[in-house]
């Protein structure tokens, strides 16, 4: 039991908020009513805080409580995907700024930085829905203030009971989730935050409510977006350097809603609006300043079942990955990794098929797919991504052989590159970090690590804060993959 939050406390927080959101990312997404069923809110949770999860790893030396809270609310901010995670980012820099002076906290500090994040969260968004996440923070801080105590465990239990219950009413407030029957996705994931913080204060997990049902009519979910009218068609996100965003903000508002615009303090910022005119949006940042990692995602106006897609890839968290983003997987009939698309029933058989030299390929086919695109010429993007996706293996191996790299015993640590041996050693670790340098000195912007089952505890952490301290500019993702080599690595 803890008596007060420090530094240490709030890294093992936002990784055990980490873990909480992966396990729960697809019945996030399937909450999000906005704009079509199996949507993108529980990922966009998760790649936020990931974000704030490898910012903290690659500042190890950081002990102050509100150096890590500052690290931690960058890095989600930087790494902040759609309304949901910009919301995260800002209720974490509110927290971040309410105890930047504070050695630690207890309960009343802890009450008083919940009240700031609410403030910080509010003020970011430009008009502001009741039954969403901002809704749930705001019950979380009134529950913490009233219960009076300076006991942190007191307090962080009583915001995230008062969360919880603020979540259920949630269906009341907004039309959309009582038409479907769901609770707010973002409220849901801020209730997991909340909840992890609890499990670090006094080491045990509190009893979770059942997940709110989701209606049996997909039909029902195609009423409402997130926040702002049906009227506009895309969602523009970039990471923006500039002194000033005023002029961008009003720009943005005239081009369309749902306009949130949030910055680090130091001339970084995080752009997000709903517009049908994507060059005028863009072009309004380079005005400001200089974009960088646009992001558009077109909203979808026809039914999520026209068409099938299906992955044939080995590894249960690769499985859980990709039907997070509402792909079928299977692994029966087929040797190697593969992607099939088409119409039901024949998607499942599959109109077209993809194939795949490494499972890692399979999330940077996924990352363009778009059912909205006729089918040949979503086949092309993706088969192109996959393609371009560079891919790395790291496996044991259980023969003696000759290899390119050299002799390889029974048990020798061997890495194969787009499928050709290029290294042979006895450390699992060592080999790892050394491929990774190698494949990245090729080029290459994003990096994505799938652990294999029995990969060794602490490696993805290990090869996080490695990437991190020698590849700064590169981002990098990192998930259970559950496959039976320790490491597949993508490069794109």
């Amino acid at each position: 039991m803890l008596d007060s939050l420090d530094a240490g406390a709030v890294r093992r927080w936002c990784a055990a908020a980490l873990a909480a959101l992966r396990r729960h990312q697809r019945e996030i997404n399937d909450l999000n009513v906005y704009p079509v069923p199996d949507s993108d809110t529980g990922t966009n949770l998760v790649f936020t805080l990931d974000s704030a999860q490898r910012a903290l790893l690659a500042e190890p030396e950081l002990a102050e409580l509100g150096k890590v809270l500052h690290c931690m609310a960058r890095g989600a901010l930087l790494g902040a995907r759609g309304n949901s995670g910009v919301i995260l980012s800002q209720l974490l820099r509110g927290i971040a700024d309410a105890l930047s002076a504070s050695p630690d906290a207890r309960g009343r500090a802890l009450a008083g930085a919940l009240r700031a994040a609410v403030t910080t969260g509010y003020a970011a968004v430009s008009t502001p829905v009741e039954g969403t996440v901002l809704t749930v923070a705001r019950a979380a801080a009134d529950a913490a203030e009233e219960s009076g105590s300076d006991d942190l465990a007191a307090v962080a239990s009583a915001a995230a009971l008062g969360a919880e219950v603020a979540l259920a009413h949630t269906t009341e407030q907004l039309p959309a989730l009582a038409r479907a029957g769901v609770v707010d996705a973002g409220g849901r994931g801020l209730v997991l935050f909340l909840n992890a913080l609890v499990e670090v204060v006094t080491g045990v997990a509190p009893a979770r409510a059942p997940l709110a049902r989701v209606a049996a009519d997909p039909t029902l979910l195609l009423t409402a977006r997130e926040e702002g009218s049906e009227e506009y068609a895309y969602e523009v996100q970039y990471l923006l350097d500039a002194p000033d965003t005023g002029a961008l903000r009003d720009i943005l508002g005239d081009l369309g809603d749902s306009v949130v615009i949030v910055g680090t303090g130091d001339g970084s910022w995080n752009v997000h609006a709903h517009v049908n005119d994507v060059g005028a949006a863009i072009e309004a940042g380079v005005e400001a300043g200089r974009p960088y990692r646009i992001r558009v995602t077109r909203f979808e106006d026809e039914s999520p079942t026209a068409r099938s897609v299906v992955a044939f890839v080995e590894g249960e968290g690769l499985r859980e990955l990709l039907a997070a983003e509402g792909v079928l997987t299977s692994t029966d009939g087929v040797t190697r990794p593969v992607i099939a698309l088409g119409t039901p029933p024949a998607g499942w058989k599959g109109d077209r098929v993809i194939p795949l030299r490494s499972p890692v390929q399979a999330l940077a086919a996924l990352a363009v797919h778009d059912p909205g695109r006729a089918l040949d010429d979503d086949v092309i993007a993706m088969a192109e991504a996959a393609g371009a996706c560079r891919y790395a293996e790291v496996t044991f191996a259980t023969r003696d052989a000759m290899t390119i790299a050299g002799p390889a015993h029974a048990g020798d640590v061997v890495v194969l590159v787009d499928g050709e041996v290029n290294l042979v050693g006895h450390d699992l670790a060592t080999a790892c970090v050394t491929v990774l340098d190698r494949v990245l000195a090729a080029g290459g912007e994003l990096v994505t690590l799938l652990f294999g089952a029995d990969a060794p505890a602490g490696l993805d952490a290990e090869l996080l804060a490695h990437l991190a301290r020698k590849w700064p500019f590169v981002e990098a993702r990192a998930y259970p993959g559950g496959q039976s080599q320790p490491l597949l690595i993508g490069v794109e």
